[in-house]
């Protein structure tokens, strides 16, 4: 072996940790920040519409307390967000401006690793972000049940199910401004009526079915299933189904996007 092959610096057994490295690198710069908006946000939610709003349902739903009912929603779209915004513009500056993805690709590394490497810091920020959320709350006391932890999986399998398509879809956007319009048409229509704030069924027919169809009810359900000690609307497994599903579909997309993009 020669000077310079001992030299060069070896990559992991799992290429995607040195991908994950690079942004755990980056993060440990600006985490100051994100530690104190994942307090202050919850805190803010919860006053705002847990006690605020809730202090006008007199009856709660369902028999719950509003604050109670409203927790479990409430982690479940912040994962989302958190999950979105870190897949939308840092994945299309990566291709179009700053161009990492091509540096990485050019390592060498694989698509999938770039893929993976970045899917697994996303789901270490909403991992963290989640946590954050569930020590708020529990000050609160709007944790019912011990389950309630159980909504840390299930918040990393909802990432997984958005992240990647819109790794996909950020990867092919030829300029960010379809990255507002992706807020503005899916994310925030997706976090006012998908049962986050108020229940599915009290929605006509039509959306009722339109709100089904998103990954972000799915989440919802199974995160106030845990956090109430209920049982969920749907079968627990009908839910972690449709997620995987559209966690396959969007590895699948997100992983032909990238190399179609990255590798000439």
């Amino acid at each position: 072996m020669s000077v310079a092959e001992r030299a060069r610096p070896a990559l992991p057994r799992v290429p995607a940790l040195a991908v994950l490295a690079h942004y755990l690198t980056g993060y440990r710069r600006t985490w100051r920040a994100s530690v104190f908006s994942s307090f202050l946000l919850p805190t803010l939610t919860v006053l705002g519409f847990g006690l605020g709003v809730g202090a006008y349902v007199d009856q709660g739903v369902g028999g719950v307390r509003y604050l109670d009912w409203l927790v479990p929603g409430l982690i479940a779209s912040t994962a989302l967000q958190v999950a979105i915004g870190e897949s939308t513009w840092p994945v299309h500056s990566n291709f179009r401006w700053i161009k990492t993805y091509f540096a990485q690709v050019a390592a060498p590394l694989r698509v999938g690793d770039i893929v993976a490497g970045h899917l697994g810091f996303v789901l270490f920020r909403v991992l963290t972000s989640t946590a954050a959320f569930l020590v708020v709350t529990a000050l609160f006391g709007a944790l019912r049940s011990p389950w309630a932890v159980a909504t840390l999986p299930v918040v990393l399998l909802l990432c997984v199910a958005v992240t990647l398509p819109t790794f996909a879809f950020s990867g092919w956007a030829p300029s960010d401004s379809y990255l507002a319009l992706l807020f503005r048409f899916a994310v925030i229509p997706m976090t006012l009526f998908a049962g986050v704030f108020f229940p599915v069924e009290s929605l006509p027919v039509g959306l009722r079915w339109l709100a089904y169809a998103t990954p972000l009810w799915h989440g919802v359900d199974l995160c106030r299933a845990a956090a109430l000690g209920v049982p969920p609307q749907w079968s627990v497994v009908g839910h972690l189904l449709y997620l995987t599903a559209w966690a396959v579909a969007g590895w699948l997309l997100a992983r032909h996007v990238f190399r179609r993009t990255l590798v000439v």
